[in-house]
């Protein structure tokens, strides 16, 4: 059996929706584990399936437990729950901590191998948004009674608003100059290509893939400057990218735009990492995964224009 964690979630949904449609694991097989209530509207189409829904809770271990139980492999998501990083949260107290509780349940349960999704930048990382993915990482690596499997999920093309000035208005969003804290090439990689090269893991013999920590992300990169010049194509006017210091990018986002403090001073620390190139991977395995198929990785381009149109 295999537990899968944030099925209502952007990533989680589409790895579930990956392994249905391409029927790689079967329905029977899968335990969906949701902080949700199991009777959901939402899960309806689940529970037609004879999918197994269990209520899971970061905040109970003994729920996790229960939500894990008779299950041998978990495909753990990371907590959304951002917050839990701000103000630069000792170790045990970001992110990190919802994760060990979710390993460790699942290890007292008999869970035979996890898999963690982590973000693509580099390790060890200058960017705050990493510090608990790279924290959960090193926890794993420590076990010996379970096998693990780190997959560095790339950065989303739908995630693009929010390294670009919060640019999440879209089509409201008038500003002619967008203000960054730094740039660099990045691989974005889309949800659905993600999603595909995910399930295809999750569905491989455990011996593939254990031990391994593994980019999906695709070996194009587009800079935030580029990403300037589409959005000044895409809406026939320009638009430019401020590159600022990281002060004075916290400045404007807090006292101009009005944003949390916290959130701002914790995403800011992202900009560091772009000019040393984490974010330009240079992994194969997504690319060749969906060679395999026949399939090309989606363009960013496309997802850009589809956001403002």
């Amino acid at each position: 059996m295999f537990a899968l964690t944030s099925a209502t979630g952007k990533l989680g949904s589409a790895v579930l929706n990956a392994i249905l449609d391409n029927a790689l694991i079967s329905p029977e097989e899968l335990v969906i584990c949701t902080s949700s209530d199991p009777q959901d509207q939402r899960l309806k189409y689940l529970r037609n399936k004879n999918i197994t829904i269990r209520h899971a809770n970061f905040d109970d271990a003994a729920s996790l437990e229960k939500g894990y139980a008779g299950c041998d492999k978990l495909f753990l998501v990371s907590t959304p729950r951002i917050s839990m990083d701000f103000n630069d949260a000792p170790l045990w107290k970001g992110r990190e901590a919802h994760h060990r509780v979710a390993i460790d349940a699942a290890r007292k349960v008999g869970v035979k191998h996890i898999y963690y999704t982590s973000l693509a930048f580099g390790n060890p990382s200058k960017s705050s948004v990493m510090k608990a993915h790279i924290r959960t990482e090193a926890y794993l690596r420590e076990l010996t009674d379970v096998k693990w499997t780190v997959i560095r999920e790339g950065l989303y093309h739908e995630s693009w608003p929010l390294y670009f000035g919060y640019y999440h208005a879209l089509k409201d969003d008038e500003r002619k100059e967008i203000v960054v804290a730094g740039d660099g090439p990045i691989s974005w990689t889309s949800i659905r290509d993600m999603a595909f090269g995910t399930a295809k893991i999750l569905a491989a013999p455990s011996q593939e893939w254990s031990g391994r920590t593994v980019y999906l992300s695709q070996n194009k990169t587009w800079s935030l400057q580029d990403i300037a010049g589409i959005v000044s194509k895409i809406r026939n006017k320009d638009v430019k990218l401020k590159v600022v210091s990281k002060e004075e990018y916290q400045r404007y986002y807090v006292e101009e735009r009005q944003l949390e403090k916290a959130s701002v001073e914790w995403w800011s620390a992202t900009y560091d990492a772009l000019p040393d190139g984490e974010c330009d991977i240079k992994d194969s395995t997504l690319e060749d995964i969906l060679r395999q198929v026949g399939k090309t990785p989606d363009p960013l381009e496309e997802t850009i224009k589809k956001s403002l149109e």
